[in-house]
């Protein structure tokens, strides 16, 4: 178990977070996982058992792992991710926050923290994020990749979005680089909005019901976190299933 005194916010991988309702959960079980294998594939979802959950990666020379997140269900909900990535290596992660205060009865604060060190060259890592919120419902993704010295020919990229359906709801995203090699290729977009109304009304006018295309709006933002998993259908039904009770 993890032995560190409970955070704050003044911490930045918590500036975020729900302190209260974390304080009754900590401390945060590590897992820690050796990964050798040319192709590993997890899948971490949130669920009342276990709101909180920290897993530690590292990535021998050329292996790849691919890992699927779902956070939501919880009042409070956290997933954090250290990779540590060796030459060669590729890590890939998709996640999905989905919330809202009447899907619970209250406040959600669900969130998503990663920390990615290309430590060597070669390696290649890619995240995308995205999170669809109500009412009263907080998102947050904290993401920073680390180009360590020497490690060139890094190839890295995060892709943040939130889909906000009420006003009452927050999205908080920090994508962030820190590179110390030259020879890099590292990219970041973060992008926060509504639902295209334009595209609503398009749907409309052909004669699909307001909510039938709300749903199914949603449901292609969704599954750009699941492409390519192993469980794709299964994830992004899992996914479906909590979007239903949000709407």
């Amino acid at each position: 178990m993890n032995a560190r005194a409970l955070p704050s916010r003044r911490d930045e991988d918590w500036r975020y977070a729900d302190i209260a309702a974390l304080a009754p959960l900590w401390p945060v079980a590590v897992e820690t996982r050796h990964v050798t294998a040319a192709d590993d594939t997890q899948t971490l979802i949130v669920t009342a058992d276990a709101p909180l959950q920290s897993l530690h990666l590292t990535l021998a020379p050329g292996a790849r792992c691919d890992l699927r997140l779902l956070v939501a269900d919880v009042a409070y909900g956290r997933i954090e991710i250290r990779a540590e990535l060796g030459k060669g290596a590729h890590f890939e992660l998709g996640g999905a926050i989905i919330g809202a205060s009447k899907v619970r009865g209250g406040p959600q604060t669900l969130e998503i923290v990663t920390h990615v060190t290309h430590a060597a060259p070669n390696a290649t890592s890619n995240q995308v994020i995205r999170a669809v919120l109500g009412s009263g419902a907080t998102g947050t993704y904290l993401g920073k990749v680390a180009v360590a010295r020497g490690a060139d020919g890094t190839d890295a990229g995060q892709s943040v979005r939130g889909m906000l359906l009420d006003r009452s709801a927050t999205m908080n995203a920090k994508p962030e680089l820190e590179i110390y090699a030259d020879d890099v290729k590292c990219a970041h977009g973060c992008a926060i909005g509504e639902l295209d109304a334009g595209a609503l009304f398009y749907m409309a006018s052909r004669g699909i019901p307001p909510e039938t295309a709300k749903v199914l709006m949603l449901q292609a933002f969704l599954a750009e976190a699941f492409v390519g998993a192993a469980d794709e259908e299964a994830l992004t039904a899992a996914a479906l299933v909590r979007l239903g009770a949000l709407l």
